[in-house]
């Protein structure tokens, strides 16, 4: 069975991601404890009902502000949620746009929150005037979809989307739970070391 569909983890796969500093940035504003609500692959507390739609960008503010002791600005929460990107490295925009034109669909299924897609879906993201949805047929974000990784609904939800069966999406990804889960509904996968360079070895899975 050809694989038709790759989809790609945004944080660590797409863009570099900087775990440590997003944690600096929260705690530069005043946010306390800020380590016990975040992780690399899934988020805790009110930033994970921020990730999976619970509630919405100004909720999200309202809750930084209780616990922070202080009224936070929209601006400060971008702030210190943008402290989760370190970079964007060209190799992987190349390589996506490479998938493209040799006929792959590539979608992006990512936990995330608006924050972060303010800024990927703007021109500013690529630095060349282009926006995430430039590179992408489709993008299934958490927070719209109203679930996160490792949810099977997810993985469902995607199979459904991209009218394939599973065996015909490669979903790559940085977490070995969510690389479990969607093995475990057929997807075939590809598990990379958060920020590594995939562009090359995809290639063994697509021709697997």
């Amino acid at each position: 069975m050809d694989i038709k569909t790759i989809a790609l983890d945004f944080g660590g796969v797409v863009i570099a991601l900087s775990f440590e500093n997003a944690i600096r940035r929260f705690e530069e504003l005043g946010v306390p404890d800020v380590h016990s609500f975040l992780n690399p692959f899934q988020q805790g507390g009110f930033f994970g009902d921020l990730e999976a739609g619970r509630i919405d960008a100004e909720g999200f503010r309202q809750e930084l502000s209780r616990l922070a002791g202080r009224e936070m600005t929209y601006e400060e929460c971008g702030y210190a949620c943008m402290g989760f990107i370190e970079s964007v490295p060209p190799r992987n925009l190349e390589a996506i746009q490479r998938l493209r034109q040799q006929g792959y669909r590539l979608v992006l299924l990512s936990n995330t929150n608006p924050y972060v897609m303010k800024w990927a879906m703007s021109p500013v993201f690529d630095g060349k005037g282009h926006g995430l949805r430039d590179y992408f047929d489709e993008c299934y974000l958490s927070y719209e979809c109203k679930m996160m990784k490792p949810a099977p609904e997810f993985f469902r939800l995607l199979i459904e989307r991209e009218k394939l069966d599973a065996g015909e999406i490669l979903f790559v990804d940085d977490g070995q739970v969510n690389i479990d889960v969607a093995q475990g509904l057929g997807i075939r996968t590809m598990l990379v070391e958060n920020n590594a360079d995939w562009t090359h070895g995809i290639y063994q899975h697509l021709q697997a």
